[in-house]
């Protein structure tokens, strides 16, 4: 029955009954599903503990949520682990949407098939939107089913849920995740930000979990991995809108079947160390020498409790604030560096920080009679725990976002600065560093970093990387136990720490960096100036960039111009598409930071790795063969559209050229030039920019020279013509260190195209990784390839190659590299024909 917003429960089974801090289950035990009880039930069916409406029914018939007439929602969950059943030994005896009275049958199961075959036979009854309610427990050891058992009590403060009765809209439905690597942090913020847009209360369901979607770290805990099909259910006025924008921001159900889910990837296995030495992984690459100092976390001191509430919910709330602060700070100096790592990664800690979850749990504590600091701590470390017992190597390493807002909170309630002072070119070791502390430590110009823990996936390894600091982690807790102070090597590139170096050898890795560094000097001296062959032979070297700033750093760095601009970085990690005028905005603030010089501006290159979320594509059994690149504009073609038409209104125009990626025949190539030739004239145009096509797949390098016939240029992509030439995935564990485009096979598609180009006068670039490869310099010289495009930073360094050589052998001697017989021998004979040299 049900007073107001008040509500008693019946018993749904009968047995003991069990806390829910003492069921063998981290994820119901924590709480993070709820507050509730578990029952070791005596009987053989499940029973409505009160009036209500069956909103989700698992697929496998073991679980159910209950919507009460009061809004409560109770998920009843039969046995532990019996998902895995797949629905043996269960019988149901109602259907999604039924309206159920109290002590209604719901459904029949064996309890032998159960307690045999799963982890338990423990049921549970959990309110999983505590957010609004308060379950108060029961009085009495011992469950008899359709007698009072629970109180649930409205919060004096909660918002009503959805409405009551036949006054509350509900609306219901099926999406299958096509986000790359599941329902990790960013799409579920994204998921947060949208259902925070609606009225209505929005819910997502996965077997027998749910979790409502203003909370990123519940909807973490769902373990939802790509291509998992989950439902979403909303209740409220705006239920059917609400439902609608969710679906979009998840990607629409397909009804092809899906594929089986890959497997993740295996963590890293850290080799035995031998002495001397302690071997991990790289998260960042590079050589660093110095003193080795550790950097540690806050220190709570003990909680004496018996704490008045309100003082400590007012100092959470004013930590709470402080840390928001420094966190807008920090997203304002991203975005006015063009930095998109940073902004995606801290915009996610700053919606973090307004989880129900995490707010919910400290709040719980504080209310009885804990410190903010202690209540604050131990709700992030409950959600940390759910997160690394999924299973999920990404979700685990996710866990360090929520450790560094633990960190942050916790300095700000306990008056410390989180700053401590390091020499230059110390080398900092820790458990686990977090995304803030890199921040810190790179402004204080340390020489390298590592690690206990961490993966080479993290937000963390991220940044270091963009940094340029090497970085290893997952060295274990031997690293932790060295003396601080102590002169230690990381050499990131082969993965360990040197703990005992030599003078000998400190020596020797100082004059390296030395050597590199002033090397690197002596490049940019002359990095502005022309790069030409010994026997005259001009080759252009231009930049890859995603965005103005990194631009005007290649113009500074003395590119010729800017060889790829991946415009994807104006598409991610939003929930709308951009506009015209704001794609104007960013293409032309490109042409501007590059003074005089050409740019070339790829169309939108998303699918395979690639997600939109606003614009999900089908759900495919290898998205690398599928709708990607110009496929893309084929399925939606108002999107390239849009963007044509933007490159078009650039100024000036004959510096702005346009390159197609994922071309595989000409009739592709021809229908986006008389698409643009129809925009230009359409627009009042005169003219248009030259339009060249990106060479990536075999087919597109054996077809240049008909390709050339219709194209202004051509671009060879080695990265993803090196994994479709030889059919590895160059992000496969096993096989990426085999995936090297000095391959015979990948050099005689370079001097194919290079050939079919000449034949109609069209210059031929590469703007994959191996054009930053200065053994490769020579090579694709002499297949014929006029220009290079690299990192802005490597621009004098190629510049400084291209001048060592003689473009006549460079041609002479490639070709005797085509008859090799693997990538090895390639890379050898090219040591001994063109040795690297300062």
């Amino acid at each position: 029955m049900h007073n107001n917003k008040n509500l008693t429960l019946s018993a749904p089974l009968s047995g003991p009954i069990i806390k829910l801090a003492l069921v063998p289950d981290a994820v119901f035990s924590s709480g993070m599903m709820g507050d509730g009880i578990g029952i070791d039930p005596l009987n053989d069916c499940l029973y409505a503990p009160c009036d209500g409406v069956v909103v989700h029914v698992a697929k496998t018939a073991h679980a159910l949520t209950i919507r009460a007439e009061n809004g409560a929602e109770l998920l009843l969950h039969v046995g532990l682990d019996t998902f895995d059943l797949q629905g043996e030994g269960f019988q149901l005896l109602v259907e999604n949407g039924a309206r159920v009275s109290n002590g209604q049958p719901l459904l029949r199961f064996n309890p032998d098939q159960i307690a045999q075959r799963c982890k338990s036979l423990i049921s549970l009854l959990v309110l999983t939107n505590g957010e609004h309610f308060e379950l108060h427990p029961p009085q009495h050891d011992t469950a008899l089913a359709g007698e009072a058992l629970l109180h649930i009590v409205a919060r004096t403060s909660a918002a009503p849920v959805g409405g009551s009765g036949s006054t509350s809209q509900q609306a219901q439905g099926s999406v299958r995740i096509t986000h790359h690597g599941g329902l990790h942090a960013r799409p579920a913020a994204l998921v947060r930000q949208t259902a925070l847009g609606f009225k209505s209360l929005v819910r997502l369901h996965i077997g027998a979990n749910s979790a409502p979607c203003d909370s990123i770290v519940r909807l973490l805990a769902l373990g939802i991995c790509e291509q998992d099909e989950v439902q979403v259910s909303c209740a409220g006025e705006d239920a059917d809108a609400a439902l609608q924008a969710v679906l979009a921001v998840l990607g629409k159900a397909q009804s092809a079947p899906a594929p089986a889910r890959p497997a993740l990837a295996p963590t890293p296995i850290r080799p035995l160390n031998p002495p001397g030495q302690l071997n991990g992984v790289c998260a960042a690459p590079g050589l660093a020498s110095g003193p080795l100092f550790y950097l540690s976390g806050v220190q709570l001191p003990p909680d004496l409790g018996n704490h008045v509430p309100e003082q400590q919910l007012l100092a959470l709330n004013t930590a709470l604030d402080q840390v928001r602060a420094e966190i807008r700070l920090t997203l304002s100096a991203a975005r006015e560096q063009h930095n998109c790592d940073e902004e995606t990664i801290f915009a996610t800690h700053l919606d973090l920080l307004e989880d129900s979850a995490l707010l919910q749990a400290s709040h719980v504590a504080i209310a009885q009679g804990h410190d903010a600091a202690h209540a604050w701590s131990d709700a992030i470390e409950q959600q940390c725990t759910i997160l690394k017992s999924l299973g999920n190597t990404l979700l685990a390493e996710r866990s360090n976002d929520l450790h560094d807002l633990q960190q942050r909170v916790l300095r700000a309630l306990l008056g410390e600065s989180g700053h401590c002072q390091l020499p230059p070119g110390a080398i900092v070791a820790a458990h686990e560093l977090t995304p803030s502390d890199l921040l810190m430590l790179s402004a204080q110009n340390v020489a390298g970093l590592c690690m206990a823990a961490g993966g080479a996936t993290s937000h963390v390894a991220i940044l270091a990387r963009g940094k340029g600091l090497p970085c290893l982690v997952a060295l274990g807790p031997d690293v932790l136990c060295l003396p601080a102070g102590q002169e230690v090597i990381l050499d990131a590139d082969n993965a360990r720490l040197e703990l005992t170096p030599t003078t000998e050898r400190v020596e020797q890795v100082r004059q390296t960096i030395l050597a590199q560094q002033q090397r690197f000097a002596r490049q940019q001296l002359h990095a502005r100036e022309p790069a030409m062959t010994c026997d005259g032979q001009h080759i252009e070297i231009a930049a890859n960039v995603a965005s103005s700033h990194e631009a005007a750093s290649a113009h500074a760095n003395g590119a010729d111009g800017v060889g790829l601009l991946r415009t994807e970085f104006l598409f991610v990690d939003r929930t709308t598409a951009p506009n015209e005028k704001e794609q104007i905005a960013a293409y032309q603030g490109v042409l501007n930071a590059m003074g005089d010089k050409p740019v070339i501006i790829r169309t939108i290159d998303v699918g395979g790795d690639k997600q939109l979320d606003y614009l999900p594509l089908p759900v495919e059994a290898n998205p690398v063969l599928g709708l990607r690149g110009i496929r893309l504009a084929q399925l939606h073609p108002q999107v390239l559209d849009q963007q044509l038409r933007a490159l078009l209104q650039v100024s000036p125009m004959q510096r702005c050229r346009i390159l197609l990626p994922m071309i595989t025949e000409v009739d592709e190539l021809l229908h986006i030039r008389r698409r643009l030739d129809a925009l230009r004239v359409e627009m009042g145009l005169s003219q248009r920019p030259e339009l060249g096509v990106m060479i990536e797949v075999p087919a597109a390098a054996l077809m240049a020279e008909q390709l050339a016939e219709h194209a202004d240029f051509l671009s060879i992509g080695t990265n993803d013509l090196s994994q479709y030439t030889l059919a590895m995935d160059r992000d496969h564990a096993g096989l990426a260190a085999r995936v090297d485009a000095l391959h015979p096979a990948l050099l005689r598609l370079i001097a194919h195209t290079c050939a079919g180009a000449a034949k109609h006068q069209r210059w031929v670039g590469v703007c994959g990784a191996l054009a930053s490869d200065p053994l490769a310099t020579p090579v694709l010289i002499g297949l014929g390839v006029r220009e290079l495009s690299v990192s802005p930073l490597q621009i004098g360094e190629i510049k400084a190659r291209v001048r060592q050589l003689d473009a006549g052998m460079c041609q002479t001697l490639s070709q005797t590299l085509l008859n090799m017989s693997n990538a090895a021998s390639v890379r050898e004979a090219c040591r001994q024909y063109w040795p690297l040299c300062d």
